[in-house]
């Protein structure tokens, strides 16, 4: 598998690198496009829109700010895709975008170290309605986008990186690098997930789940968990995706876990096809590449494991 082992290293040179980015610009950086009003201040621009529609426009900069989101349809985009940073600030310590609205659209926008004290912040935390996430980056934190349990929406995740997230201190919940804790369809595309430092790199509690066409390198992960955990099942595609699992887990046992917590949604016919997944070179160990304790018929088809992975375990 060292081919499969140097494309993810490829694909992660273009993934997180990064310029320079310059510091937080003079004047008012938040613009509302649609009536042109600006605003020195993210939360103050997320008021002014309110329970209506607006596209606020973000000035390339570095920003220890944060905002909350309790209506209407906001999407928050960087004017030029990569130069904009929120860092290390938390609303109602939960995370840099608080999301209560009816949906909100994210695009371009880099969320690092983002902490709270009970270790469970988030670069975006969706409470209600619909998300969109596109070309941004997560990392240096501990969760990247956690979901309210209580959230029933649809999470669309494009060509986003997820890198250095997760943990699982001592008497403490675990933090993912997505964790979707509601009930909605968790959809992620063309996505990257690396360099985790605890709990799982997806971990889904929806009805439905869709990973395509997405790279999971965890060789240099420490103390991670499984890819893809659905934690009490679901039906959907985890389809044309590439894993490598490295050395340094907490558990090893499985790549993908499907209703490791209860069987509360029907995993019938869910497909996991035409991915590709091996282990780190040189590690020799024995892992499956799907544990199931759902009991249900499951599709897995046309996949390219490494000869230590076993393709599915019955729990």
């Amino acid at each position: 598998m060292n081919r499969l082992y140097l494309a993810l290293l490829a694909l992660a040179c273009i993934a997180v690198a990064a310029t320079p980015l310059p510091a937080q610009p003079a004047g008012a950086p938040f613009t509302i496009q649609e009536s042109g009003e600006t605003f020195d201040n993210l939360a103050d621009a997320v008021a002014a829109v309110g329970g209506g529609n607006g596209t606020i426009m973000i000035a390339p900069g570095t920003y220890r700010m944060c905002a909350v989101q309790n209506a209407g349809r906001v999407a928050y985009v960087a004017r030029t895709p990569g130069t904009v940073v929120f860092d290390g600030v938390a609303c109602e310590s939960k995370g840099a975008l608080v999301l209560n609205g009816e949906a909100a659209r994210v695009e371009g926008i880099t969320f690092q170290n983002i902490r709270v004290e009970d270790r469970n912040g988030a670069g975006i935390r969706l409470e209600s309605g619909d998300l969109l996430v596109r070309e941004s980056l997560f990392r240096d934190g501990e969760n990247g986008i956690l979901v309210a349990n209580d959230a029933s929406g649809t999470i669309r995740v494009d060509q986003s990186t997820f890198s250095e997230l997760g943990g699982c201190p001592e008497d403490l919940g675990c933090s993912h690098s997505i964790y979707n804790s509601g009930t909605g369809t968790l959809i992620v595309t063309r996505s990257r997930f690396e360099r985790g430092t605890g709990g799982h790199y997806v971990k889904s509690r929806g009805t439905r789940i869709e990973v395509t066409d997405s790279s999971f390198d965890d060789s240099q992960g420490r103390a991670t968990n499984y890819m893809i955990d659905l934690s009490n099942g679901a039906t959907g595609t985890i389809a044309r995706n590439t894993f490598v699992q490295g050395e340094n887990k907490e558990n090893y046992s499985a790549l993908i876990m499907v209703a490791a917590e209860g069987r509360q949604h029907s995993s019938e016919g869910l497909a996991i096809t035409q991915n590709e997944a091996g282990l780190v070179p040189g590690l020799q160990r024995r892992t499956s590449f799907v544990a199931d304790e759902s009991g249900q018929p499951l599709t897995i088809e046309n996949n390219r494991l490494d000869p230590q992975i076993t393709r599915l375990e019955r729990r």
